[in-house]
């Protein structure tokens, strides 16, 4: 990685912290009210809420959501690279209309919080700074999103089906990352994208990015880099291989964006692994 330790932006309506950690035996705390997500997998990871732990496996892009309870972890056996935000509270309420309260999950896909983490991470990396209007509007979307899926109260924090004009429906991000991770090996399409969810391939194009904050093809991408880093620092298979698994049938442009996107080399991830 480019550094470890963690770095924290407050933005208009939010708060995100990025964190690059190495294996740890101590305790850490995710802090209550925020949504996160785990670049990194995890084998055996150990969370407890409310007193209670418990023991799990999860895949690289899983999703935790708290409520008014944080997290605690224990015993993080894997390096982590993960990032939170903490949507600001007022806005919360604003667009719930009321006193927002949201449902907790814990290391469930979630295709939408995934894009605008992905946003939110590239500029605390300096890859992609963010203006106020755009990290003003990312604050909403990623808002609007969680009231819609993870809202218990009336009104616009109920779960519904239907969502912003120009929007996609509640859960077709998610087919879309599902179709993702079922087709890194082949040559994935808009075409192919758009079918998955039933919509024209220029209506799918606008209503994604309006939805997510991201072009399908960075959000397939940034998965393809995603699941080739834990596949290196989890097998012995060569570069090359990895490449080809996750859809780079050009070794010397996969090098050159797992290098932007990690700041070291797929071999010199791994060498620094072990």
């Amino acid at each position: 990685m480019r550094y470890t330790g963690s770095s924290t932006i407050e933005w208009p309506g939010m708060v995100s912290v990025y964190a690059v950690l190495e294996p740890q035996s101590g305790v850490t705390t995710t802090g209550a009210h925020q949504v996160g997500i785990d670049f990194s997998g995890h084998l055996g990871l150990v969370r407890e809420i409310e007193g209670r732990a418990a023991r799990h496996d999860a895949p690289p892009g899983a999703v935790y959501v708290t409520g008014r309870s944080p997290i605690t972890w224990l015993e993080v056996g894997d390096p982590t690279e993960a990032l939170e935000v903490y949507p600001d509270l007022a806005l919360m309420d604003r667009l719930a209309c009321g006193t927002a309260e949201v449902r907790p999950s814990f290391a469930e896909p979630d295709g939408v919080v995934f894009a605008v983490a992905s946003r939110l991470r590239r500029a605390h990396l300096s890859a992609g700074a963010l203006t106020d209007v755009e990290a003003s509007t990312l604050a909403h979307l990623l808002v609007r999103h969680l009231l819609r899926r993870y809202g218990t109260g009336p009104g616009p924090g109920t779960s519904t089906g239907r969502g912003p004009a120009g929007h996609l429906p509640l859960g077709a991000v998610d087919v879309v990352a599902e179709y993702t991770r079922a087709h890194l090996a082949d040559v994935i399409t808009l075409d192919g994208l758009a079918g998955a969810v039933s919509l024209s391939p220029y209506h799918f194009a606008r209503s994604f990015r309006a939805t997510t904050g991201m072009t399908p093809h960075a959000f397939v991408t940034e998965h393809r880099l995603m699941v080739a880093r834990d596949r290196l620092l989890r097998g012995d298979a060569s570069v090359t291989a990895i490449a080809l698994s996750v859809g780079f049938s050009n070794i010397s442009h996969f090098r050159r964006l797992f290098r932007r996107r990690y700041g070291l080399t797929p071999a010199g991830l791994r060498g620094v692994a072990r």
